[in-house]
């Protein structure tokens, strides 16, 4: 995100198949982040509805949406000039 944005370094856009799982991802995310490096996210919004949650890590920003959120606001389009890195689905 650096230059262009300066508030974080990166931002790390997931998504989920429903509410639901969004949820959970971000339960994973959240739970591995506090007990594997001792973080926890300076703020998180969305968390009970679950089409979009947000979590302010300081140098990494999460998002995690449905697929209608991420269509809707299209951060991926808002953020256009920042280069993407492309990581592969997870498999578990």
């Amino acid at each position: 995100m650096r230059p262009v944005c300066s508030f974080t370094d990166y931002f790390v856009i997931a998504t989920g198949r429903n509410p639901r799982q969004t949820a959970a991802i971000w339960d994973e995310v959240h739970g591995r982040m506090k007990q594997d490096h001792d973080l926890i996210p300076r703020t998180a919004d969305g968390t009970g509805e679950g089409t979009w949650v947000l979590a302010d890590y300081l140098d990494v920003v999460l998002h995690v949406f449905t697929p209608e959120a991420r269509a809707y606001y299209k951060l991926e389009d808002l953020w256009g000039d920042v280069p993407a890195v492309e990581l592969e689905v997870a498999a578990g």
